[in-house]
């Protein structure tokens, strides 16, 4: 006999909201929280380490590139992070995946409690240039363009980016190429096979990107 859902609380706690706006978001009701758990810790999903909790602000003028993938998917930091906070040391995250990407005035800053490690590469018309570029965060805001995409694609069966692919049964799209302008992103790892980031400069800043 198959056993009966569970009757849903009307003012879940926090850690709630985020599971039932992932499942009813991306598609994942079947998968349930253990099985994401499970594939990522496989290496199916997700950042390739465990990720320090922190997160950081990444802006481009452009990003330009060719092929794209975009699905869902939780981070893991390592036990008893001191960063977990009431997240129990999950982090949902969308996973957006480039197989060629260039951005433009790239910034990337990550506040360590009243300064900023500020790094800023990518001007005098040499743009920073990434390949297999997987980034997992929980915000993206710009203005995006698309050609020949796909959307509510089955994760599973991404292919614009070599070895990059979700859960069977989650909800992603993919696209031949993208373009963004005015880029920001609130991310919380960044993994890429090649990172080539022309007129590199690092520095402590009291402002972030």
């Amino acid at each position: 006999m198959s056993e009966q859902p569970a009757p849903i609380d009307p003012d879940p706690p926090q850690s709630g909201v985020r599971w039932r706006r992932f499942a009813v978001t991306f598609g994942t009701v079947a998968v349930g929280a253990a099985g994401m758990i499970a594939l990522t810790a496989q290496g199916a999903l997700g950042a390739q380490f465990a990720i320090s909790g922190m997160p950081f602000t990444v802006t481009a003028d452009r990003l330009d590139g060719t092929g794209f993938e975009q699905f869902a998917t939780i981070d893991h930091m390592i036990e008893n992070s001191p960063n977990e906070g009431d997240t129990g040391g999950q982090v949902l995250v969308m996973v957006s995946a480039i197989n060629q990407a260039k951005l433009t005035n790239l910034c990337q800053s990550i506040s360590l409690g009243g300064i900023n490690l500020r790094i800023t590469a990518g001007d005098a018309g040499k743009p920073v240039s990434a390949k297999t570029l997987v980034v997992d965060g929980d915000e993206v805001a710009g203005n995006a363009s698309f050609t020949n995409i796909n959307v509510g694609q089955d994760a599973s069966t991404l292919d614009q980016v070599p070895g990059v692919r979700g859960n069977p049964g989650v909800f992603s799209q993919q696209a031949d190429t993208v373009t963004i302008t005015n880029l920001r992103q609130n991310n919380y790892a960044t993994t890429a096979a090649v990172f080539t980031l022309p007129n590199l400069h690092m520095s402590f800043s009291s402002d972030g990107c």
